[in-house]
């Protein structure tokens, strides 16, 4: 199998190849517009899923609203990164938020629940490229060893959103109509849009590059059936459905077409020589585990908080404040303090150790405990997360030349996700088991050999209702239990890394031909 030699106009943004170095406010008030789009899409539409349905019908396509967003930005990560690293990063992220804002306004014109999830898959394709890129400018623009706090922001700022996705969301569908959960995209991108063409300065060049389209496809074939084994796994298949393992071995398939092309390819999409770092390499393991455990854990606090605690569903979506207040914390002064002081190795020590802590404790507390006591264990997760997941960008940004930034700081965000896709599977696997077993021994008989509810939850009796409620605690802190362990692994991994002295200037990449 041959790439593709293509001649093209490549456009350098590197400081070294610029003028001058672009206006930082404008241009990091613009990137954190762009992160705010990339983290709001993948929450705010959870809350207006419910009018959704009751206006365009198809209740039985609803998750893949869902599913479409998150399976098209998934396979597109890689390629930003590495079309990043050719063509430039200021062409790449112009596109990117194009595609992105074109899918937005044609998910509020859809008229079914057909077209709204065709458009939803455009938007991903655009989403998928907005964080990526973004974090890859910031490395093109500053050095690593002034790149601490601007990464903690958007850190911050994806942490911030997530949160304010789901209340956002649900004030709109019930002011205005859930079309305007997409419109609202349209200004914020629009303006972004303006300010890094105004901006972001690109010095153009010819360059000869093979593009690896057999790499390319081989790689979205089996990220497409990992994130479809992962979303559909006991919930839309069960697991002992064909069809779902059919995925994972396709998968497995495709993922081994794709390293035997990557070995050949000239420019590959992803350089299997990264893997040979140790650095990109502990990265990007921690990634994965702290994508799994945070993703696979927080899934299941709100419906905990609704169903032991009795909070409503906007409630529960500001309960989780002091959990994501301390990641923007963290994540903001992470940044500073490895700014001025060049060192970053204690963050990822530290903030999985406290992850891993925090999870054990929750997992301690039962249906009697205090809110009080959640939500202090919550900052104190939130803390320790906020220590690690920029910081791995970071980290990865300083060890890698500059022709490779785009692909390493994507493949460290893919392994991210790709954890807290199978991460929410496998929890969510041992969740319905865990509760399944308990409410055996609570609940009645059908008839049938099954237990069932034969009556609504608040008719319950005393003694039923409570080991109704003490099932659901237990089934949530059964997986917080093995999350921090999932996190205690990535402690170990990260004691590994090494204390590599960030760049005061930026690395010249080696001359392409």
């Amino acid at each position: 199998m041959n790439s593709t030699v293509t001649e093209v106009p490549v456009v350098l943004e590197h400081p070294i190849a610029m003028p001058k170095r672009p206006p930082l406010p404008l241009l990091f008030g613009a990137l954190i517009m762009v992160m705010l789009l990339s983290a709001l899409d993948q929450t705010i539409v959870s809350s207006a899923l419910p009018t959704i349905v009751r206006d365009l019908g198809g209740v039985s396509s609803l998750s893949w609203v869902v599913t479409a967003y998150l399976l098209s930005s998934t396979i597109v990560i890689p390629l930003y990164g590495k079309f990043g690293d050719l063509f430039g990063r200021k062409l790449v992220l112009q596109v990117a938020i194009v595609v992105f804002l074109v899918g937005s306004a044609l998910c509020g014109l859809s008229q079914n629940m057909t077209e709204l999830i065709i458009t939803r898959a455009l938007q991903g394709l655009g989403g998928g490229g907005l964080m990526v890129v973004s974090m890859a400018i910031i490395a093109d623009v500053l050095t690593p060893a002034e790149r601490g706090k601007f990464q903690g922001a958007l850190g911050a700022t994806y942490a911030l959103a997530t949160v304010v996705g789901p209340m956002l969301g649900g004030y709109i569908v019930e002011h205005y109509s859930w079309h305007w959960i997409f419109y609202i995209n349209l200004p914020i991108g629009l303006l972004a849009l303006a300010v890094i063409t105004l901006v972001l300065h690109a010095h153009e060049a010819h360059v000869r590059h093979e593009i690896d389209y057999w790499g390319a496809g081989f790689l979205a074939v089996s990220l497409s059936c990992l994130v479809m084994f992962a979303t559909s796994g006991g919930t839309s298949l069960p697991w002992s459905s064909a069809e779902l393992w059919v995925y994972l071995y396709v998968a497995i398939v495709a993922f081994g077409g794709f390293i035997y092309e990557e070995r050949l390819a000239a420019e590959p999409i992803i350089p299997l020589g990264l893997f040979k770092q140790n650095t990109f390499l502990l990265c990007s393991v921690i990634s994965a585990l702290v994508g799994a455990g945070l993703f696979g854990a927080i899934t299941y606090m709100p419906l905990y908080l609704q169903v032991v605690k009795g909070s409503t569903p906007t409630g529960s979506g500001v309960q989780l404040l002091p959990l994501m207040g301390g990641v923007l914390s963290s994540s903001m002064l992470s940044g500073i303090i490895i700014s001025r002081t060049g060192r970053y190795r204690f963050f990822p020590i530290t903030g999985t150790l406290l992850a891993a802590v925090a999870l054990f404790l929750i997992s301690r507390l039962d249906a009697a405990s205090s809110l009080n006591q959640l939500y202090a264990c919550a900052c104190m997760l939130g803390i320790g997360l906020g220590m690690v997941m920029q910081v791995m960008v970071l980290v990865v940004q300083n060890s890698v030349d500059m022709k490779q930034i785009g692909v390493a700081t994507s493949s460290v965000t893919l392994f991210r996700m790709l954890g807290g896709s199978l991460g929410v599977s496998a929890f969510g696997a041992l969740f319905n088991a865990l509760v399944t077993s308990k409410l055996d021994a609570v609940l009645p008989d059908d008839g049938t050999g099954h237990h069932r509810l034969m009556q609504p939850v608040a008719q319950l009796s005393p003694a039923m209702h409570a080991g109704y409620l003490d099932a659901f605690a237990s089934a949530f802190h059964g997986i917080c239990l093995v999350a921090s362990v999932v996190l205690l692994v990535a402690f170990v991994f990260s004691l590994r890394l090494r204390e590599i002295p960030l760049r005061s200037r930026q690395k010249p990449a080696a001359k392409t031909v």
